[in-house]
């Protein structure tokens, strides 16, 4: 056999090897009596050949343990970068700019009256996030109220930092999202209904009815999910038209079109 290594600091030779008094092989146990190895379920004895393939074994196995603990290691980081907002060690997070924590702290009063002003004309999102509700910081949640007039559309985006649960409250939706692998899920959504738009998949909501106008709400994970919407990153962040025309296989004057659709009016 010669000698086995694993790197430079495990180094054993066939001589040493056969000086080892125990070893684990096939989940059964074997030990030195004497100058043989026997195997202690059956009690046969383990010849020459056999002991130092089994002892290859055990120093192979060896050398394996600091892979598999590295693996262990790798997964573990990642689990927790993937993590949405970071664990705090106090109950809560005061700002800095605050004295005294009372109720009110907890209390966002922003969404009063919000469906005090009858149909929406145009698509709006009310939200309830960090940058709105300071006491939300590291509670890892946020709230938004989506209104949607006839024919409104949520446009396509993501949210990088945390799944979507929407509930529809009033109305009809018709909402869709797609996967990594670019399969495209849709559902048709009625009052009482709830979808998961998981955490950074493109996904959209759709009011179809041409007279009614559609109310619901969505959680997030989050105190600060981030929205990216794909139109406007794509057609309004300065990318070159020239660019944007040979990505979807089009001509530049195509692309100013739409880009013109998209400046708000």
């Amino acid at each position: 056999m010669g000698h086995m290594e694993c790197d430079a600091n495990f180094v054993e030779t066939n001589q040493e090897a056969k000086n080892r008094h125990s070893v684990m092989a096939s989940s059964e146990l074997v030990f030195d009596n004497g100058d043989v190895l026997v195997n202690s379920r059956t009690g046969r004895i383990i010849n020459s050949d056999s002991r130092n393939q089994l002892l290859q074994i055990s120093m192979a196995l060896n050398c394996l343990r600091p892979t598999f603990l590295f693996l262990i290691m790798a997964l573990t980081i990642s689990h927790v970068v993937r993590a949405s907002d970071p664990d705090i060690t106090s109950d809560f997070i005061v700002p800095a700019n605050s004295n005294a924590v009372d109720g009110a702290f907890f209390t966002h009063t922003g969404l009063r009256g919000i469906f005090d002003g009858g149909a929406p004309t145009t698509f709006k999102v009310t939200k309830a996030s960090l940058a709105e509700f300071p006491a939300l910081n590291g509670q890892s949640v946020s709230f938004a109220v989506l209104q949607y007039p006839a024919g409104g559309v949520n446009p396509p985006h993501t949210h990088p930092r945390s799944a979507e649960l929407l509930f529809v409250i009033e109305g009809s939706l018709e909402v869709g999202l797609v996967d990594t692998t670019n399969k495209y899920f849709n559902q048709t959504l009625q009052v009482g209904d709830m979808f998961i738009f998981p955490k950074g998949l493109v996904h959209y909501q759709y009011n179809a009815s041409p007279s009614d106008a559609a109310f619901a709400v969505s959680a997030f994970g989050s105190a600060n999910a981030g929205t990216v919407s794909v139109p406007l990153s794509v057609f309004t962040t300065g990318i070159d038209d020239g660019i944007l025309a040979l990505a979807f296989k089009t001509d530049v004057a195509t692309i100013q079109k739409i880009k013109t659709g998209l400046v708000p009016k």
